[in-house]
């Protein structure tokens, strides 16, 4: 795009075929118009709600489940067909929901455009539509309009306007018609207007530059076009995990039936053994699982003011290695405070200011008649920096807030020295002056910019004493101001003058210097202490935000971001950057300030090319594209636009950087309670394939029908899996590092220890199978299926986490013994209610044999737990 800012008025009214006095011709805008098209947001192509629920069955596991589906149907089995369609169906149609919820972001942007615009047409002040601005029309603004498009002020007169949405930042910005000779960042343009902004204070006209995509705003909306999300840790592992685990079942089932075949078995014979044995092998219920122990995991953070609108974002927030957070509101209480006030050549604390001290009268006699905010029931009406100012005098002992104290509380020192002329606050001056009478005598007021105060006063008052303002006065000032500023603080100048002359701004000169008070956005409390869990986490904690870099590296280091050796970039040096050069020094950047929509996206890209999980919060509009980029983005809940709710994965209800670490304990549980889940599903669905192996490679009959295997997958297993997914997090968690994203699921070391497992549990089955057909193949299976049933239940306790049983306990997951309880109840109603024999494919058992059953049952556990209690007393 180009510099307009860059560009005199002169060369831009001629370069845009403007006229200054009368505006456009409505012939010339029609012309227009047609040429660039209308001032609105273009949306990019979007998916179907039948493409995307189509897109849910292209995973390799829901297709072998669908052949297996299929399959099953064919042969009769229309149990297991009805099953396994319902399981598809049901997870394709919760994939559709959260893809929809999701796809709202450029409809909140679309939402943000306002619906009429003031411009001058033919010479005349015309509303019209938003839409049909063109560049070249001059665009009026007044007080409480939305800007409809990107300009060049021409005419300003004390015109503010909040650039948030674009900036991040809520403090107000004064406009200039001056013309900058260098390239300056967003934040800095301070002669251009830009669409979606909201004029707060003034009026000026406006040159309109740019309209539609062509805006700021559009280039935002082009970004998050553009942008893409990434598929989470856990989805790319499930998806290797489930393309091994494919391509072994179908290997294994392939030897099998040609195994059957070349037995002599008639081919739908071999292909329902075979299809027995890739539904014994396929854990139907994971995806359920995984869905389930991840929408548990949204309520609990719900409940710790972590909203979560994308279920995988659950488990992504514990692979979390980089936090991009944003300044104002989030790491900061986003309000203006009083730091320190320096006066009489000492700084104070407004708590440490004395009404019986003149000096000090003066200044907070300053502080609130000169003042046009207001504190009423708790709330701030007014400019931040003011409303501060009026919480700094009620810090002072004595003032009356209504508690007994004595003094006067400012509304009652307003009314009792009333203002009596004003000059209010002007973006070309940086003043604003107020007179009253005090002691009767007419005294006026002045505040603002040091570096033009201090220029105007002649005298500076210690104590009772106001003496000439000499040359070592002037060096004190500006030493101890510019200490403030180093430190990040806002520093606003306060003088007085007694005089009964009209005031105007041209009396605002001969003033007697009082004293500076310093101003910021004051760290949250609970930020330091949740920066340094996330370091001890092995989380890096980066701070990018619009404000001033000194302002930044300030707070940053107050929080703790910022340490030796670190460095802070603005948005024009990081442009000024190569992506090798960026990539060689993104580890050593604490700090971003100044930056732009399209530098965030720059910083995520880089961290995530170096194979790092990032989170981004941010509450703006111009944060939009690079919450969607990141892996977890964060919107704000209280002070975020629609835009970055909808672009974010997860909504923080308090705006509270401490939130995302709580959020990141809570995924780093999830995940490790998914993959005990997942050990669980594995283990014990390796023992019922290494059964079936068993009985085809010796010749025996089937050990299991497919409607046994069914309900083992689909209901038994699933009530100790979501128990295990309902397991607190170790209070250790925040100890150990980030998981590596690239890392298998499928591990050395879970591989070993799900392959033990599952061989213990089919050693067991085995048994009691070729005990049983001692008697019949029928008594046989109903031993092997009730043994198999009855040891996966109990080794729901095994999987719940990496230590025994005796040190966990149970009563901080009371939901393992309802699992087991339930199960156990549902594998005795089948065994034992003859209306279930035929369905289930069951026989009555002895006593004996229960107890044999019970027994071949326990022994898997008993090994596992004592093979965890031998770990821990090692070690």
């Amino acid at each position: 795009m180009k510099a307009y800012y860059r560009e005199s008025k002169e060369e831009l009214i001629k370069e845009l075929g403007a006229n200054e006095k009368q505006g456009l011709t409505n012939k010339v805008a029609q012309e227009k118009l047609a040429q660039v098209g209308p001032n609105a947001l273009i949306e990019g192509k979007k998916k179907s709600i039948l493409e995307v629920f189509l897109e849910q069955f292209k995973d390799l596991m829901v297709i072998i489940l669908i052949v297996a589906a299929v399959i099953s149907a064919f042969t009769g089995n229309l149990e297991s067909t009805a099953v396994i369609i319902v399981v598809l169906i049901l997870n394709a149609i919760l994939g559709t929901v959260q893809h929809v919820k999701a796809e709202k972001s450029l409809e909140a942007l679309k939402s943000l455009s306002a619906p009429a615009a003031k411009v001058l047409r033919d010479g005349k002040k015309q509303e019209i539509a938003a839409k049909d601005v063109v560049p070249g029309d001059i665009l009026l603004l007044e007080a409480g309009d939305l800007v409809t498009a990107d300009g060049r002020i021409l005419d300003n007169f004390s015109l503010q306007v909040n650039e948030s949405s674009l900036t991040g930042e809520s403090t107000n910005i004064d406009k200039l018609d001056t013309t900058f000779d260098k390239e300056v960042p967003l934040g800095d343009r301070v002669n251009m207007v830009y669409s979606s902004s909201l004029v707060t204070y003034g009026r000026a006209n406006v040159l309109v530059t740019a309209t539609g995509m062509d805006t700021e705003i559009g280039k935002i909306a082009t970004l998050m076009n553009e942008t893409k999300e990434r598929r989470t840790p856990l989805q790319v592992s499930l998806d290797q995990f489930s393309s091994r685990l494919a391509t072994a079942i179908l290997i294994f089932c392939a030897l099998i039936l040609g195994l059957q075949m070349w037995r002599g078995q008639p081919l739908l014979d071999a292909l329902l053994f075979a299809v027995a044995l890739a539904v014994a092998a396929i854990p139907e219920a994971l995806s359920s699982i995984v869905t389930i122990v991840q929408a548990m995991g949204t309520q609990k953070m719900a409940k710790e003011h972590a909203i979560i609108k994308n279920l995988a974002a659950v488990e992504s927030l514990g692979s979390v290695s980089v936090i991009c957070s944003d300044k104002t509101g989030t790491l900061t209480q986003n309000k203006m405070t009083v730091e320190d006030i320096y006066i009489g050549g000492e700084v104070l604390k407004p708590e440490e200011l004395n009404l019986s001290n003149q000096l000090h009268r003066y200044l907070l006699y300053d502080v609130v008649l000169n003042n046009d905010a207001s504190l009423s029931d708790g709330k701030k009406i007014g400019d931040p920096t003011e409303s501060a100012l009026l919480e700094m005098y009620r810090k002072v002992p004595g003032i009356d807030l209504g508690n007994g104290k004595l003094g006067l509380s400012e509304s009652e020192l307003r009314n009792h020295l009333d203002r009596l002329e004003e000059v209010p606050f002007d973006s070309d001056r940086k003043l604003m002056s107020t007179k009253h009478l005090i002691h009767t005598v007419p005294t006026i007021f002045v505040k603002g910019a040091i570096d033009v105060l201090l220029k105007r006063c002649i005298n500076i008052r210690f104590g009772d004493e106001v003496r000439p303002l000499t040359e070592q006065d002037r060096k004190n000032i500006l030493a101890q101001n510019n200490h403030f500023s180093e430190n990040g603080l806002r520093v606003l100048a306060f003088a007085y003058k007694e005089s009964d002359e009209e005031l105007s701004a041209d009396t605002e000169k001969d003033l007697t210097f009082i004293g500076l008070v310093s101003e910021m956005d004051p760290p949250r409390e609970e930020s330091v202490a949740a920066v340094a869990r996330a370091k001890e986490a092995g989380i890096r904690t980066v701070m990018i935000t619009g404000d001033h870099k000194v302002t930044a590296v300030a707070i940053a280091k107050k929080i703790g971001i910022f340490n030796d050796g670190d460095i802070a970039l603005t948005g024009l040096e990081l442009d000024a950057l190569s992506d090798e050069e960026l990539d060689q020094e993104i580890e050593k950047v604490a700090v971003y300030a100044r930056v732009s929509p399209e530098n965030k996206i720059r910083i995520v890209n880089a961290w995530q090319r170096k194979d790092h999980i990032v989170s981004m919060t941010g509450d703006g509009v111009n944060d939009a594209p690079a919450l969607k980029k990141a892996d977890v983005g964060v919107a704000m809940g209280i002070t975020g636009t629609e835009v970055s709710k909808d672009a974010a994965s997860m909504i923080l209800t308090d705006d509270n950087f401490a939130t995302i670490i709580k959020a990141v304990a809570n995924g780093r549980t999830v995940y490790e309670n998914i993959k005990n889940a997942i050990g669980y599903l594995l283990s014990g669905n390796l023992s019922a394939i290494i059964t079936v192996l068993f009985a085809s490679i010796a010749g025996l009959p089937v050990p299991f029908v497919a409607v046994q295997l069914l309900f083992i997958n689909l209901v038994t297993d699933s009530l100790p899996a979501l128990a295990i997914g309902m397991e607190p997090g170790n209070p250790d968690i925040l100890k150990r590092k980030p998981r590596d994203p690239k890392a298998s699921l499928l591990d050395k070391p879970f591989v070993t220890q799900i392959s033990t497992q599952g061989f213990l549990i089919s050693l067991s089955v085995i048994t009691a199978f070729l005990i049983g057909l001692k008697d019949s193949p029928a008594i046989a299976c109903t031993m092997a299926f009730s043994t198999l049933t009855f040891a996966r239940l109990l080794h729901g306790f095994n999987c719940r986490s990496q230590h025994s049983i005796f040190k966990i306990g149970f009563k901080n997951n009371w939901y393992s013994l309802a699992a087991f309880a339930l199960g156990t109840a549902l594998l005795v109603l089948i065994l034992f209610v003859p209306t279930l024999h035929g369905l289930f494919a069951v026989q009555p058992l002895s006593g004996q044999e229960v107890w044999l059953i019970v027994i071949l049952a326990i022994i898997p556990t008993v090994l596992i737990q004592l093979v965890k209690v031998i770990r821990e007393n090692r070690g």
